[in-house]
């Protein structure tokens, strides 16, 4: 099969596309989960202080803020999960992940900083949710008040689970593409 070419260096893994449940679809995706932080880890490797500095695309985050975006969002993500599973669906709480990208941690702060906190993170996050039922999935929601709809905990998994393998992409494609 020939090696699929990627237009849009924005989606290097494409859009998230919902998927019905499925037990090999929920395994593959809480691997996602328990995998992202050695996968970022190994993405950033060796980059030099400049190579953290170049954005991954024109007019985009950084490698350095993208490290650090990523914790910043699945630090919120797990929260979600832990409200979803704990309340009657609850309304979770939107964050201006642009602004937080800009703000003194996030510019200060080393990317190790970020990737301990994944590991450590994603050690809680897979640990919470390998136990979650199957029917769990489907049934525990939450609300999204800035799309103003109910999402599914299962829709979230496979949103996050993406989420990963999409900002790590972003990495190794600027890699690619500079050869480094």
């Amino acid at each position: 099969m020939p090696a699929m070419t990627v237009t849009d260096i924005r989606y290097p893994v494409g859009e998230y596309e919902a998927k019905p449940f499925s037990i090999p679809q929920k395994v593959e995706w809480l691997a996602d989960i328990k995998f992202l932080p050695l996968q970022l880890e190994n993405a950033i490797l060796n980059l030099d202080e400049a190579q953290l500095q170049t954005p991954y695309r024109e007019g985009g985050w950084t490698v350095h803020q993208l490290v650090h975006h990523i914790a910043d969002s699945h630090m919120n993500a797990y929260i979600r999960f832990k409200v979803g599973l704990t309340e009657d669906n609850p309304t979770i709480k939107p964050y201006e992940e642009k602004k937080w990208a800009e703000l003194h941690d996030v510019q200060k702060l080393p990317v190790n900083i970020s990737i301990t906190l994944l590991h450590a993170l994603h050690a809680r996050w897979h640990e919470a949710l390998k136990y979650v039922k199957d029917d769990e999935w489907n049934n525990r929601t939450v609300f999204h008040p800035e799309h103003k709809k109910t999402m599914r905990l299962w829709y979230l998994l496979g949103m996050y689970a993406w989420h990963g393998r999409h900002h790590v992409a972003h990495i190794t494609s600027l890699r690619e593409r500079m050869k480094w």
